[in-house]
């Protein structure tokens, strides 16, 4: 190639159309004609206006990125133009955008961005049932990517910085022509020593060995909402590790684990539990004191309670997760019948029985009793 278009401007062959643009104000006001009239600065002013005219526009600098010169003799994108500043290829309106604004199309392929997002983090969090039902705020620690304090990010050893690739020469991928039955045929693809990148590190960071970011322990102060449940997973946006070469964090998932309770079961913001009481206490009725999830609170046995009896304590359970009231908690009643007595119980059983009429000798059922045994046969049908 007869000329370096880059070369020309003074830029970098990855540089961005800001840095192009300004490298050509400045020499276009020094080699402008109405400043310098010397006939060798008009053409180098030419020259310097030709390679802004390639350089600023997408579709003709990446012709020449690939090899062809869009003013080359041959035609491959259009003449340097015969009538100077006029009727040629010189573009004024580029001149008066360099100088008073304006901008052009995007489109091009850029290199590709070496900051990648950051890998998200599932953490397991154990919480107790009073945690889940009111809400918490925890100190949750975990391993996870953090960015490198020495180079920032940046991957590089201090002091230094990343350097063009010499291979794409910036531009972060490679061509390559291959003859077919068609013709010349023009394959990109990613550069190989860059990883499309554009620059690489010769001097890699000591810390981080390049990547930009270490791992370590990190400790996160966590708000967990009341009523969450066991297997509930909270993201937590943009908490998770540092991307490569600093790039932007993943996401932390919390993922809640409740652990047993040794007298409630819940079952949705419900919670149930089963108490035992004695046959007595369950004929004669009582009161006890129970402790709930909000402390103790005294519970009134009715007269004549029998086993599976569920006495209801409304908004006692958890809190439901949309903040919009709680719960209930469920007693379920199971009433003992003693499996041995002794003798004076026995008998003050029996004569229980014979009082109630329910005084039965073991073995027959009398059809004729008015007791228990006649109801039981009235209930279930003579056999």
């Amino acid at each position: 190639m007869a000329r370096d278009y880059y070369e020309i401007l003074g830029v970098r062959r990855d540089a961005s159309k800001d840095e192009i643009k300004k490298a050509y104000r400045r020499l276009a006001r020094e080699l402008h004609p109405d400043v310098n009239p010397d006939p060798a600065t008009q053409d180098r002013f030419k020259e310097v206006t030709q390679a802004y005219e390639v350089l600023s526009d997408d579709s003709k600098r990446r012709m020449f990125d690939m090899g062809a010169d869009p003013f080359a003799p041959s035609g491959g994108g259009g003449g340097a133009g015969a009538g100077g500043f006029g009727a040629g290829g010189f573009p004024f309106d580029d001149i008066m955008n360099a100088f008073f604004g304006g901008g052009q199309p995007g489109g091009g392929r850029s290199p590709r961005d070496r900051a990648r997002r950051g890998r998200s983090i599932k953490v397991r969090i154990e919480l107790d049932l009073a945690e889940t039902a009111f809400g918490v705020t925890k100190d949750v620690t975990f391993p996870t990517a953090v960015l490198c304090n020495t180079c920032q990010g940046e991957g590089t050893a201090k002091g230094t910085h990343r350097q063009t690739c010499d291979m794409c020469q910036g531009r972060g991928e490679v061509s390559q022509v291959a003859r077919s039955f068609l013709g010349q045929v023009m394959t990109t693809r990613p550069c190989p020593q860059c990883s499309g990148q554009g620059s690489v590190i010769t001097d890699p960071c000591a810390d981080c060995a390049g990547e930009g970011r270490v791992r370590e322990k990190v400790t996160r102060k966590v708000q967990i909402p009341a009523g969450v449940e066991d297997g509930t997973q909270i993201q937590l946006a943009g908490e998770g590790e540092v991307g490569p070469n600093g790039g932007p964090r993943g996401d932390i998932f919390l993922e809640i684990v409740q652990r047993p309770h040794p007298t409630f079961e819940r079952r949705g913001d419900d919670l149930h539990c089963t108490i035992t009481v004695p046959m007595t206490a369950a004929a004669l009725g009582a009161s006890f004191t129970f402790e709930t999830l909000d402390g103790t609170e005294e519970i009134d046995l009715r007269p004549g309670t029998g086993s599976g009896h569920v006495i209801t304590l409304q908004d006692r359970g958890s809190r439901h997760l949309d903040g919009a009231g709680r719960g209930d908690l469920m007693i379920q009643v199971d009433v003992e019948t003693p499996a041995k007595l002794d003798e004076e119980q026995e008998a003050l059983l029996r004569k229980f029985a014979e009082l109630r009429g329910e005084d039965q000798p073991p073995g027959k059922f009398s059809p004729g009793h008015g007791g228990l045994f006649s109801r039981l046969r009235d209930a279930f049908g003579a056999r």
